[in-house]
């Protein structure tokens, strides 16, 4: 393959793995907007997770790509137990609707920013869970792998979250 084509590729892998993100996000969004704090307090069906808790918890996770994609310290540390480490309605005290609303909002502006500063083929490096040995071998576990991941991840929240309009 020629230099050209690899960087072709590579850049069309990429656009097509940021569209898919972006869209999932934009959806996100629109979704919170639509709904409102006391709907996102109401659990998906009944004895599910509640809406706050899926939207805490999708922060807390993209928090961990912060770390995972090598970009910084997580934004909202405090959020992986009650929204990680415990399921729902295990931890009393959780932030408010609005709160976690403004979290979500800065921190999509922050993993835009940061996102964006990559060049296509950096998604191609190795992310901070995999060795140097484990990469050589798996070339697949890779930054741009995460935000797959990641998107599948959130798209599978946005369904049950849609359950609340």
């Amino acid at each position: 393959m020629t230099t050209t084509m690899a960087h072709t590729t590579t850049d069309t892998i990429h656009k097509m793995v940021f569209d898919r993100w972006n869209a999932s996000i934009k959806r996100c969004n629109e979704l919170l907007h639509a709904i409102s704090d006391e709907t996102l307090n109401r659990e998906i069906a009944p004895g599910k997770n509640r809406g706050i808790y899926l939207l805490g918890h999708l922060i807390a996770v993209h928090d961990e790509m912060l770390q995972l994609l090598d970009m910084g310290d997580k934004l909202y540390p405090e959020l992986h137990e009650p929204f990680i480490k415990f399921p729902d309605k295990a931890t009393k005290e959780i932030p408010s609707a609005a709160d976690l609303r403004k979290c979500w909002a800065r921190q999509c502006e922050v993993l835009e920013k940061k996102f964006s500063a990559l060049q296509p083929a950096e998604w191609f490096e190795k992310h901070t869970a995999v060795s140097a040995d484990d990469f050589a071998k798996e070339q697949h576990r890779n930054k741009l792998n995460i935000i797959v991941t990641r998107t599948t991840h959130l798209q599978y929240h946005l369904g049950q979250l849609v359950l609340l309009k």
